[in-house]
């Protein structure tokens, strides 16, 4: 009777092992749950970049722009901004609405203090690997002003103009913006002075991506810097040198 308690317990113990190993092995863990939940949605037909919504949009969610990295305190008056992602292999799609009460643009220099006027600032890092970008490609800042001028800092720590990565429409009525957004994606070796080919995409990829939007009413600054990923510690203004703070998604 002891041997046959013992071997039903040691079998009792057995099982519960392969019980918790199966369910580890057939259950994401907490952190892939949430990468897993930023998920992107394919578009079977492009949108349109025009500036207006098309139908394409709506069956995509809005998504918030609330995580203020820079600033004094702002009212939705003032700025409000929210967001959309759709893909295809050859582009990813944004579609912004930004509330904005003031729009300026005071450096008529692409190049000079493009981040000091009202600009829509994406930040993409297309493999999702994360690290330093701020003088490299790994990842990129694309500060897309409002005459169309795209810019991010290059290898040579100066700034320089990326207008044929993106195309970008936008239109205004009363203080609301829509900005519309088709991006392509290059990979770390991203050379400036040669013909690049892009990224094909595909289901399951993983990007990194934050969105932001520079506000400047009546500064020779910017105001209030808002973006949609949150950053923990005091210095929340990480995403133009750290990839590691955009928000992961995947392609679905």
């Amino acid at each position: 009777m002891v041997l046959y308690n013992f071997i039903s317990a040691q079998s009792l113990l057995m099982a519960a092992i392969a019980l918790v190993f199966a369910s580890s092995c057939t259950h994401p863990t907490q952190t892939q749950q949430i990468v897993d939940s930023n998920a992107i949605s394919h578009a079977d037909i492009a949108p349109i970049i025009d500036g207006d919504i098309d139908s394409v949009w709506n069956a995509v969610p809005w998504q918030v722009m609330d995580q203020q990295w820079i600033g004094t305190a702002y009212t939705a008056e003032d700025f409000n901004g929210r967001f959309k992602l759709l893909w295809n292999a050859n582009n990813l799609f944004v579609l912004a609405e930004i509330v904005d009460d003031t729009l300026i643009d005071i450096h008529p220099n692409p190049l000079e203090r493009y981040w000091d006027d009202d600009c829509l600032e994406i930040f993409l890092d297309p493999n999702g690997s994360g690290g330093n970008h701020q003088y490299n490609y790994n990842a990129f800042a694309y500060h897309i002003a409002l005459d169309g001028n795209v810019a991010d800092m290059g290898t040579d720590s100066l700034p320089l103009l990326l207008n044929s990565h993106l195309v970008m429409k936008k239109k205004t009525n009363g203080h609301t913006t829509n900005w519309e957004v088709a991006l392509k994606l290059y990979d770390d070796k991203f050379d400036p002075k040669v013909v690049n080919t892009p990224i094909t995409l595909q289901k399951g990829a993983r990007i990194g991506f934050a969105i932001a939007y520079c506000d400047n009413d009546t500064s020779l600054t910017r105001e209030c810097f808002v973006t949609s990923a949150p950053v923990e510690g005091p210095d929340k203004d990480q995403g133009w040198r750290d990839a590691n703070v955009f928000t992961k998604y995947i392609l679905k």
